[in-house]
């Protein structure tokens, strides 16, 4: 079975816990990740049928129902409740508030996609003024980390490991966290097209099932335990530094407890795509959202 992943992060441990300890095998399941960096390409891609599961933000899935598709994505799990994202200054600045954005550029990738509105969303909460930021949308989610090398912006918001790559290499700092300012919303989901779910229901509960179990390993086993069971996903990244990775992650409280997908998450995300005019009235969660774990 074909996954296609928005990015490839220690943000998603579980998934890869679930595919390092072959609980998905024990499921009867083979399943490959294919990166498609950007949820718009991962939903093209699940619409397409070149592939069966996509597995991005949510915000993706209502963009779809919205255009009246037919067959449209319906989400069947989720996996993290937070924004995975981190502010990386050019300097280290001690003691940062979201003020010192303002008059300084920050690369925040695509405008409509779940990094962009959350960090948006973390601007709202605190009463930032946008106008008074220099708001980088043009540059490709995939190509911030090397144009914030090259040079380009004050501020840039990265997951990991790019985040401890640039502080390790000096060319950043590490200030603050996206997903602590945000608030908590269906982050990154599964999804995949209705007909799928409705015709291929036992593969859909044995995924989530796996999935199930590894989260709460991930949530109730040590972090240097985590990252050994997972390196082979990260072979260029040094273990202790997975392990901080995924320590980081687990005190913001990123990962939900179980793969459902709660209605007032659902609704927290749906708000502030209404606040910045991205959907005119709120999806029916019902529609959308078929979770296959129940507690």
């Amino acid at each position: 079975m074909l996954v296609a992943e928005v990015t490839h992060s220690p943000f998603y441990a579980p998934l890869y816990v679930a595919l390092e300890k072959g609980y998905f095998k024990d499921a009867g399941l083979d399943i490959e990740l294919i990166l498609t960096p950007g949820a718009d390409k991962v939903s093209a891609a699940v619409l397409s049928n070149d592939v069966e599961l996509g597995f991005a933000g949510a915000e993706s899935a209502i963009y779809v129902y919205n255009q009246k598709e037919a067959d449209y994505l319906q989400i069947f799990a989720g996996l993290t409740k937070r924004d995975g994202q981190f502010i990386v200054a050019r300097d280290n600045i001690t003691d940062f508030k979201l003020e010192d954005l303002y008059g300084k550029e920050i690369l925040v990738g695509r405008e409509t996609g779940m990094p962009a509105l959350n960090f948006l969303n973390a601007l709202k909460n605190s009463h930032i003024d946008l106008e008074k930021i220099n708001a980088n949308f043009a540059v490709e989610f995939a190509a911030l980390s090397g144009s914030f090398i090259g040079g380009t912006g004050d501020f840039v918001n990265l997951f990991e490991p790019n985040a401890t790559a640039l502080e390790k290499e000096g060319y950043g700092y590490v200030v603050a966290s996206v997903g602590e300012l945000s608030g908590a919303v269906p982050y990154t989901t599964f999804y995949a097209r209705k007909s799928y779910i409705s015709n291929h229901e036992d593969i859909i509960k044995k995924f989530t099932e796996a999935l199930a179990k590894a989260i709460t390993y991930t949530l109730t086993t040590d972090e240097k335990t985590v990252a050994q069971d997972i390196i082979n996903q990260f072979p260029d990244t040094d273990v202790s530094d997975l392990a901080n990775m995924i320590k980081r992650y687990r005190e913001h409280d990123t990962w939900l407890q179980n793969p459902y997908v709660a209605e007032d998450l659902f609704t927290n995300l749906e708000d502030f795509l209404i606040d910045f005019d991205l959907i005119d009235a709120y999806v029916p969660y019902t529609s959308l959202v078929n979770n296959f774990y129940h507690d």
